[in-house]
């Protein structure tokens, strides 16, 4: 499994399913066309764009390339990769008849074609040079001893913090721990939760 710096963007999670199994990064869905109107979710994208970078990559057809050129529009387009799939004839598995362009999307796709994707994109593999921001991770247990997970009051605290980063309010804490990696170090995150919440609840 190869890691990445980046931040991948793709279209929903079947897409996130598939790319899984090939790299080891923060994956963002944009909820097909759901991304228009999220501003907390466009405002997210581009606080990655700024830490880690963002790699967009969603299928071939005609809403794909809508997507990504929406993307286009609302992060600085320095910070922000392309990655293609190619034009494959064919339907997934879990549909019952091929899309309206009769095209592969993301998901179809062999764990291969994804990997060359990403590295025409000019995606920068960590467990192939020395890049991004070092240390150890943010963990559960990190959320655990902050009072953000597991105690009383623990959701309402995920909220405060969310809403003081900017987040979409609906992140699991999964994703809240996937885009707290990426956009801080453990010390930060550990600084933020004592200096800008509440007092940890007891345990």
């Amino acid at each position: 499994m190869h890691r990445l710096k980046e931040v991948v963007i793709v279209e929903g999670r079947y897409d996130k399913n598939a790319l899984s199994q090939v790299v080891d990064a923060v994956i963002i869905e944009t909820g097909g066309f759901g991304i228009f109107n999220d501003r907390q979710k466009q405002r997210l994208l581009r606080t990655l764009a700024e830490t880690r970078g963002l790699i967009v990559l969603t299928d071939p057809d005609g809403a794909g390339f809508v997507i990504r050129n929406f993307i286009k529009g609302c992060v600085d387009p320095r910070l922000v990769k392309h990655a293609y799939v190619p034009d494959l004839r064919g339907k997934e598995r879990r549909k019952a008849s091929p899309s309206k362009e009769g095209k592969l999307g993301v998901e179809g796709m062999r764990p291969q074609v994804l990997l060359d994707a990403l590295r025409r994109a000019g995606a920068c593999f960590l467990d192939e040079e020395e890049a991004g921001k070092s240390g150890e991770p943010i963990r559960k247990a990190d959320l655990y001893a902050c009072g953000l997970l597991g105690k009383d009051g623990s959701k309402t605290r995920r909220q405060q913090l969310i809403r003081k980063l900017d987040l979409p309010e609906h992140l699991s804490s999964d994703a809240l721990l996937d885009v707290l990696n990426a956009i801080m170090t453990k010390e930060e995150f550990l600084s933020f939760s004592r200096e800008d919440l509440p007092d940890t609840p007891e345990e």
